[in-house]
């Protein structure tokens, strides 16, 4: 398979995958800031809600984007409806970067196994080169049946070539010792346990063949519980109405995300978008804003909320994640635009 008119082979690839608000953007942020200075690197990353603010955040911070390429496809599991969101935008981000590494982040309701088929196929099997599938883990989670009792997340973890324990900083007693005989149980023999504060750790984590299992057989897939509409434009892609607001909803797993998309002259009071932001409930919250106060990301997680200054922010995007809808959030985030 060629590109144009220059083939593109064996470009090295590492799946960097993990449960929701595991650190995976920090890591991937990490990883592109230690990028050798003369090489392309490619990021591909899956979101489950339809908003997309995953690569706004990735792309507003400060790399050197004249060599980093992304591509965002939103909506839910990029390896559903035979995988060809995925395909399509993986052919694309290809063609214009040519990259000598892509790193590919898939949604943390995704279905890790089912993207390895899709990088495995026949398509594929002389453009790319599998390295090794990097999980994220906070081991703070094991003692959370919703974790543990979740196929997506074991599955993360049974593909998982290295399982980076994050979020270090914050184990407590015993963590370490359940996350290395979680992983024991539920990888491979020999599956790599490193640690990690903020998602941060070598360059060389990423080198060496990553193992392919077998394919997933077809009654596996029966299991997927997504809710998409693949038939309609994603509101990640569409046109921001003459109101100035554009909301989508998606279910799947057991959670909702409902997300909100605000034109570029919608402008947040900071302080009343942080106490907000900071007073949620819900498992996951992540945004790209512009505020009084300059452009900002946010991630909110495990009840804690992070904030980034961002060199980029084309419009304001706010999306959250949990297994119930707020129907308030919407009133209180409108009352924050001045």
């Amino acid at each position: 398979m060629s590109f144009e008119n220059q083939p593109i082979l064996g470009v090295p690839t590492n799946i960097i995958t993990g449960f929701l608000g595991v650190g995976k953007t920090s890591a991937i942020l990490n990883l592109l800031a230690n990028k050798p200075d003369d090489e392309r690197w490619a990021v591909l990353v899956n979101e489950f809600g339809e908003i997309g603010v995953d690569g706004s955040l990735v792309k507003g911070q400060k790399i050197d984007k004249q060599k980093v390429f992304i591509r965002e496809v939103a909506g839910g599991c990029m390896c559903c409806a035979a995988g060809l969101p995925m395909k399509i935008a993986l052919n694309q981000l290809l063609l214009k970067a040519n990259p000598d590494r892509l790193l590919i982040e898939p949604t943390g309701l995704g279905h890790p196994k089912e993207v390895m088929e899709v990088l495995t196929s026949a398509h594929y099997r002389d453009v790319l080169s599998l390295h090794k599938n990097i999980t994220l883990v906070d081991a703070r989670n094991l003692s959370d049946a919703r974790y543990t009792n979740h196929d997506t997340f074991n599955q993360q973890i049974a593909i998982a070539d290295t399982v980076v324990g994050n979020k270090v900083d914050l184990y407590q007693a015993g963590d370490l010792g359940k996350l290395t005989a979680y992983v024991a149980r539920v990888s491979r023999p020999n599956t790599k346990v490193i640690l990690a504060e903020h998602g941060a750790f070598l360059l060389a984590e990423l080198e060496g063949d990553a193992i392919i299992q077998e394919k997933s057989s077809h009654h596996e897939h029966h299991h997927h519980h997504h809710h998409h509409l693949h038939s309609k434009l994603l509101a990640s892609e569409a046109t921001i109405p003459e109101s100035g607001m554009l909301k989508a909803i998606n279910e799947g797993e057991g959670f909702y995300s409902i997300g909100w998309r605000f034109s570029s002259d919608k402008v947040f009071e900071y302080q009343k978008l942080t106490l907000l932001l900071t007073e949620l409930k819900v498992d996951r919250m992540k945004a790209v804003m512009i505020t009084d106060n300059g452009l900002l990301g946010y991630n909110f997680t495990a009840g804690q909320l992070t904030e980034v200054v961002l060199d980029e922010c084309s419009e304001s995007r706010v999306e959250l994640i949990n297994n119930t809808i707020d129907e308030l959030f919407e009133i209180q985030l409108l009352k924050c635009i001045k």
